[in-house]
């Protein structure tokens, strides 16, 4: 290019003085922090989301177990079914055997020694060839 002097680039209308116009408009301790605080901002970004998606899943995790309808709530109901199953069946046995018993006092077939038995219980009352056995109360 005629006419120009070595100080003109191409492209830049101004002359060059010596100086770098590169530069940039911040000192570079400051550009570090900028790109480091940045980076660390996106960084400590991540890491939450990712806790936070941890803790919903553990406190999901946590009821799943021991919640009021968890598996540990599961267990328990399943022994306390179990309990009352049994209690069930002894119940429909104890059942069963006074319903037995009532029929012996059913007045359509009156059973004499059952009668006999539930007189005197009701009564106080002793046969005089009953042998009676006094037991002290401790």
């Amino acid at each position: 290019m005629a006419g120009t002097s070595p100080a003109m680039t191409m492209g830049s209308a101004e002359p060059r003085t010596g100086r770098c116009l590169s530069t940039p408009l911040t000192k570079l301790a400051h550009l570090a922090m900028m790109v480091s605080r940045a980076r660390l901002k996106s960084i400590l970004t991540g890491l939450a989301l990712y806790a936070m998606a941890a803790a919903i899943v553990g406190y999901f995790g946590v009821n799943a177990y021991t919640g009021k309808y968890g598996l540990n709530a599961r267990q328990e109901l399943d022994q306390e079914i179990i309990a009352l199953t049994s209690e069930l069946a002894q119940l429909k046995r104890e059942r069963a055997r006074s319903e037995q018993r009532v029929s012996l006092l059913r007045t359509e077939k009156i059973d004499p020694d059952m009668l006999d038995e539930r007189a005197r219980f009701q009564l106080d009352y002793v046969n005089p060839h009953d042998l009676v056995r006094m037991i002290p109360q401790n």
